[in-house]
């Protein structure tokens, strides 16, 4: 029996912070970084709302760690918001969403939550997952509950026009990945394949011109869009060995999520492609996003989805290996036997469609190297 819920209300396009007025005559508190605190994206949120009623916890930090979710729950504990804003990438709204699930658990009345993303890539504004990391011992703990889901989203193109090209890159190909994971888990559907269909297709139409051509709204509200519906996709399908072990890049190598499943990506599909139906949900996958002919085969269609993801990359400048940021080979060796026991625990790979082992693992990593 297969599940599907997504109880968020999306709120999406140009003026999409009007529904903010909603919440006028309510005490809010917003968490973001020290960033966009301090700059103008801020102000757009408190003129929608009374500005003398809007409390902001900025102390977030890539990453986010749990002494940030404890200092941030203290801080609600005594400003007693009504409404709870997770505003900014996918640090900002998974340190919200750990803050307020807490939160209500400890007995808070919080009436509504509501996640803004200001960057096009992790979609956790419609998942039931919360990633916070602990830094001494270099581990990244993904939280997975329905009480995790925001009560609303709102999807405002405006807000990413200004994104730096690179992080454009790095969390497109996040979308990507949540995209082509979801639609192989064991835990897929016609719903969630749909969503991941959809959001691929336009990751592949868009995500080079939002790079490249940053002012162009058109491809910025696809990208925002293919963000989320990539999130409503693995929220429900669960995702795989890519970000098990991208979570390891990050937990232990400090390199960017979306870089470093961008990292991981092909080679994950190389070895998923070992499996007769992700085999063939790959070829039909890049049937679908106008990668290969309808009438391939699935040999070919594989290959030609392999050689477009490398492609794309190439072409929004994401780098070819670990090597290539500079990260020494020692020191992976040294820090391969907990990048692989920790990921073998990664609550990610339970969907992944072909077991895995520790020694398939180095060889992924190995391969990026």
């Amino acid at each position: 029996m297969k599940r599907f819920v997504i109880p968020t209300r999306i709120y999406s396009g140009a003026d999409s912070l009007q529904k903010l007025r909603d919440y006028h005559d309510k005490d809010v508190w917003v968490v973001c970084d020290s960033f966009l605190a301090q700059g103008g994206a801020i102000e757009r949120l408190k003129e929608q709302l009374n500005a003398d009623r809007v409390s902001l916890f900025s102390d977030v930090l890539p990453e986010p760690p749990i002494a940030t979710i404890v200092a941030g729950i203290g801080q609600m504990q005594q400003v007693k918001p009504q409404v709870v804003i997770g505003f900014g990438g996918g640090s900002a709204i998974d340190a919200a969403k750990a803050m307020v699930y807490f939160g209500r658990q400890l007995g808070m009345d919080i009436e509504t939550f509501i996640a803004i993303p200001t960057t096009s890539g992790t979609g956790s504004e419609v998942t039931s997952a919360s990633v916070i990391s602990d830094p001494e011992l270099g581990i990244k703990y993904p939280l997975f509950d329905d009480a995790i889901y925001p009560d609303i989203a709102l999807l405002e193109p405006q807000l990413v026009m200004s994104v730096p090209p690179s992080v454009t890159a790095n969390t497109g190909m996040d979308v990507l990945t949540h995209a082509v994971e979801a639609y192989v888990s064991t835990g897929a559907s016609d719903f969630s394949d749909a969503l991941a269909e959809k959001a691929a297709q336009l990751v592949f139409h868009h995500l080079d011109d939002a790079c490249h051509k940053g002012d162009c709204l058109v491809s910025r509200e696809k990208m925002h869009n293919a963000s989320t519906m990539a999130g409503m996709a693995f929220s429900q399908a669960g995702l795989g060995v890519t970000h098990s072990i991208a979570h390891q890049f990050g937990g232990q190598l400090h390199i960017a999520h979306g870089l470093a499943n961008a990292l991981l990506l092909t080679e994950v599909v190389r070895f998923n492609s070992q499996d007769p139906r992700a085999a063939k949900k790959y070829a039909q996958l890049a049937r679908i996003c106008g990668l290969a002919a309808w009438q391939s085969d699935d040999r070919a269609g594989l290959q030609q989805l392999l050689n477009n993801i490398s492609r794309l990359k190439r072409d929004i400048g994401i780098p070819a290996s670990l090597g290539a940021l500079s990260i020494a080979k020692e020191t992976i060796r040294q820090g391969m036997p907990k990048m692989i026991r920790v990921a073998l625990k990664d609550a990610t790979l339970t969907t992944n469609p072909r077991p895995v082992t520790d020694h398939d693992i180095e060889a992924i990593i190995n391969a990026v190297t």
